[in-house]
């Protein structure tokens, strides 16, 4: 990823929405040339000098005070996401020398172990790749119709160039604009990991949707919420999940789906769960 380009895109863009109004600011009536904010509107709620934001615009972020960071961040009135975003393209724009820290491949024993431990609960490991590395038997189930694809599962690559992701996702287009912000965070997390470049790469030449939404540069952190299923199985599940970093494991997260008790989606989880009665089946390897 071009740090300078991404930097400079995210600020346009998040300049971009931030209406006078919104901001707190006189539109002083008459025909504005720009949508949202002016540059020197938003040095002036940032209390930075007009040429030093036009220098941070252009995406030179490199020696930006996290101080100056924070301004700038309150006066897009950026969200938690964003505003991480922002503080990761400022430390890449800021290394010298790049690290190319590969994704991992695989989970240790003892995450496979804790997997499996988690009766009644649907959960796997996926890596800064969006791709799935382990699961336990009920994560295997509900997610059959992803670790269906050839090679190793991608759950951004099933999104946006599987068929099978449309009637699998019922707010399908939710999701994969969250999907396609959620590539967008792990960009600007993991700005030279080669592996990532090619699955965006990928995803933008094969799928107009995702093209559509990377160019608006929304980030997202992925933490918890409600995710809606239609399995094939079981049929219509509304199930509330957690997503949890494995702190002993950099770039790999544990996300887990459990259904609310007395619900019908937790009569079909239950279903589901005693369908689920083998291991895990091996994940295929690239």
């Amino acid at each position: 990823m071009d740090v300078k380009q991404e930097a400079a895109e995210f600020l346009r863009t998040r300049r971009a929405r931030i209406t006078p109004e919104r901001a707190g600011l006189p539109a002083w009536g008459g025909q504005r040339r720009v949508a949202g904010l002016r540059r020197e509107e938003v040095a002036l709620l940032a209390g930075v000098s007009l040429e030093y934001y036009v220098r941070l615009e252009r995406g030179n972020l490199a020696g930006a005070s996290e101080s100056v960071l924070e301004a700038v961040a309150n006066a897009l009135q950026l969200d938690d996401a964003e505003r991480a975003h922002l503080h990761d393209l400022a430390r890449a724009a800021s290394t010298r020398t790049p690290g190319t820290r590969p994704a991992r491949a695989s989970v240790r024993p003892p995450v496979q172990w804790l997997l499996d431990a988690m009766s009644g609960t649907a959960a796997y490991v996926r890596n800064a790749r969006t791709d799935i590395l382990a699961t336990n038997a009920l994560g295997a189930a509900l997610y059959a119709p992803v670790l269906a694809q050839p090679g190793r599962p991608n759950t951004a690559r099933f999104i946006f160039l599987d068929p099978a992701a449309q009637e699998f996702f019922p707010e399908w287009r939710k999701v994969a604009g969250e999907a396609a912000a959620l590539l967008r965070t792990l960009a600007g997390e993991n700005p030279y990991d080669a592996g990532l470049t090619q699955l965006v790469g990928e995803l933008s030449t094969r799928s107009e949707l995702f093209r559509t939404l990377w160019a608006t540069h929304d980030v997202r952190q992925h933490r918890t919420g409600i995710k809606k299923f239609h399995h094939p199985l079981v049929g219509d599940l509304s199930l509330p999940y957690e997503s949890m970093e494995l702190t002993a494991d950099p770039g790999l997260r544990l996300n887990a789906y459990i259904a609310e008790p007395g619900t019908p989606s937790a009569d079909a989880f239950a279903l589901l769960a005693s369908w689920a009665s083998t291991p895990s089946p091996t994940l295929a390897k690239d």
